[in-house]
């Protein structure tokens, strides 16, 4: 793919997610990211399951350089000086005050490197009642209102991926793009802020314009009811999703493919709104219907009517579809130490170009010799991993 970003330099001091997440989106696009972690252990989500190379850390860490540097010990402060002088970016997602604790607040960088996008990721923002609290992503989900759009009341549990920390990361790097573009005007950085209640807020925008021009507070059922949205298990234990949405040719593909062609002579069936309202009692209609066929024939036959749908897939199936394999969706390369890493490939190109090359997420101080001396470009270069004492 191309390297869009082949000319910015972006120093991270991220743990976790919602740091490392942003620059992973900038490396994927070229970004030259030196991550920044302490000595011995490093970003806490490498020991998440033993060693310091879990499948957490991997995810948010490839395309990746690893140096190792404590800025509260004087020689290492400077060390990290001389990258941030020849950085465009830097990614803190500490809690309010811990930069400027270690060195690292952006007034001091600022006067080393006035052009330096200066990015601080936190949980509710820099200033005020809930700056100190400690956030992370359910907390994120549950203060935004998202949270309750996801909890099914019969079942209270939450549920899903990390979601806030991820999103998060997609915003702090989109601010990032933004400062960076205002800079070939300026010559001049930008602070990016971004909390993960502000990204929450915004990513759960549908529910809150909802509030504001209908008066409706939204609940877990609002959106699937009104896109008409379903899963259905079939005879061999595997799941089917549909999104009926709103063309009257979708539920009728649908209904030449159960072969019920009299659905809609029932009342609460026979137009959009009266399946919106009974949409409890659409599911125990379809649902003896589809437990009736195996899922492979109910792709087919739902293919053939035009109805959008798709088998819903365990994790261990989607490297298999045809769709997948033909875009090249999962890439792989080999790490001298680590062997084969196996990833997603970034979902955007360029001119046609996908995004197939990858490297894998380094080891814990595996450039450490690399950038000693500053910056310096990228090189194929036998791995170092720093060990623990």
């Amino acid at each position: 793919m191309s390297k869009v970003l082949a000319d910015v330099r972006v120093v991270e001091h991220g743990t976790f997610i919602t740091g490392p997440a942003a620059s992973m989106l900038l490396a994927d696009l070229g970004a030259d990211v030196v991550k920044v972690e302490l000595p011995g252990t490093g970003d806490p989500f490498r020991a998440f399951k033993d060693g310091l190379y879990s499948p957490h850390f991997q995810t948010y860490n490839r395309n990746k350089r690893s140096i190792t540097l404590n800025t509260k010990q004087a020689a290492d402060l400077a060390q990290f000086d001389a990258l941030i002088k020849d950085a465009d970016v830097y990614i803190q997602n500490f809690r309010p005050g811990v930069a400027e604790q270690i060195g690292v607040g952006e007034e001091r960088l600022r006067k080393l490197n006035p052009r330096l996008i200066y990015c601080s990721i936190s949980g509710f923002g820099a200033t005020g009642p809930s700056s100190h609290r400690p956030t992370y992503d359910t907390v994120a989900q549950a203060v935004s209102g998202f949270l309750g759009l996801l909890v099914n009341p019969k079942d209270p549990r939450v549920l899903g991926p990390a979601m806030a920390d991820s999103l998060t990361g997609f915003y702090a790097a989109y601010g990032i793009l933004g400062a960076l573009h205002e800079r070939h005007a300026t010559g001049v950085g930008r602070k990016v802020e971004v909390s993960m209640f502000e990204a929450m807020t915004h990513f759960n925008l549908d529910a809150f314009q909802h509030l504001f021009s209908a008066n409706e507070v939204m609940g877990p059922f609002s959106r699937p009811s009104v896109s008409q949205s379903y899963v259905m298990q079939c005879s061999d234990g595997k799941w089917i999703a549909l999104h009926m949405s709103s063309p009257p040719k979708f539920w009728q593909g649908l209904a030449a493919a159960m072969e019920k062609p009299d659905i809609f002579d029932d009342a609460r069936f026979a137009t959009r709104e009266a399946r919106i309202e009974h949409q409890e009692d659409m599911i125990a209609v379809l649902g003896p219907i589809f437990a009736q066929r195996d899922r492979a024939e109910w792709c087919r036959r739902l293919e053939a009517g035009d109805v959008p749908h798709a088998p819903m897939y365990t994790t261990a199936e989607v490297p298999d579809d045809p769709q997948a394999k033909h875009l090249q969706l999962f890439v792989e390369t080999e790490h001298p130490v680590v062997g084969t890493f196996r990833t997603v490939r970034s979902p955007v190109s360029f001119d046609g170009e996908r995004a197939l090359d990858v490297t894998a997420p380094p080891l814990l101080g595996e450039h450490n010799a690399e950038l000693r001396g500053g910056w310096t470009p990228r090189a194929a270069t036998t791995p170092q991993p720093e060990t623990r004492a």
